[in-house]
C-alpha cells in the first residue's frame, strides 16, 4: 500500500539516514498529519526533532508515545535512546533500551546499542590515544586480568 503518508514518510526517511535532517523535516512533518497514530512516523519525527531542531521534549514525547502504541518494536526503542543520547541523557537511553529488551528480546540491534553506551574504562596509558595500538594490547591485558579475577 503505497499511500501519500507512506511515500513522504520513505522520502523523510532516506533524508534522515543520509543526515539531512532539516531537509527530512517536512517530509516526516506531512506523514505525521496525514496519520497522526502511526508509531513509526511519530518516532523518527522525534528524532528528526531532536537531530534539526535539538527540541528534546518534544522529541522524547513523540518517542515514547510511538513505544507505548508499539511495545514490541525494537526500532522504536533505539530512536528513543537516540534521542536520550542526542540530548546528553545516556543514563535514560541505556534505560530505554533495556526496557526494548524486555519487550522486543530477540532483536541484536537492541544488545549493539546497550554496548556503544556501555561506559569504557580510560586508556591505559592516558597521554596515547585509545586506538594507539599499545593502549590497545594493554587495555585487552587490563580486561582479561580483571576478568579472571572476577572484576565486570
Amino acid at each position: 500500500m503505497d499511500t501519500e503518508a507512506f511515500r513522504e514518510f520513505k522520502q523523510g526517511l532516506t533524508l534522515l539516514r543520509d543526515n539531512y535532517p532539516v531537509k527530512a523535516l517536512p517530509h516526516m512533518q506531512r506523514a505525521l498529519e496525514l496519520e497522526k497514530n502511526n508509531p513509526y512516523y511519530m518516532s523518527y519525527m522525534g528524532v528528526i526533532l531532536a537531530r534539526s531542531e535539538k527540541k528534546w521534549a518534544e522529541a522524547e514525547q513523540l518517542c515514547d508515545s510511538a513505544v507505548r502504541l508499539k511495545r514490541n518494536q525494537a526500532q522504536l526503542y533505539l530512536n528513543l535512546a537516540e534521542v536520550y543520547a542526542s540530548a546528553g541523557r545516556r543514563e535514560d537511553a541505556v534505560e530505554a533500551l533495556q526496557s526494548g529488551l524486555k519487550y522486543a528480546q530477540r532483536d541484536v540491534r537492541l544488545n549493539m546499542a546497550l554496548t556503544r553506551l556501555a561506559e569504557r574504562r580510560p586508556p591505559v596509558l592516558t597521554f596515547l590515544n585509545r586506538k594507539h595500538p599499545i593502549n590497545r594490547q594493554l587495555g585487552i591485558l587490563r580486561h582479561r586480568t580483571l576478568r579472571m579475577f572476577g572484576q565486570p
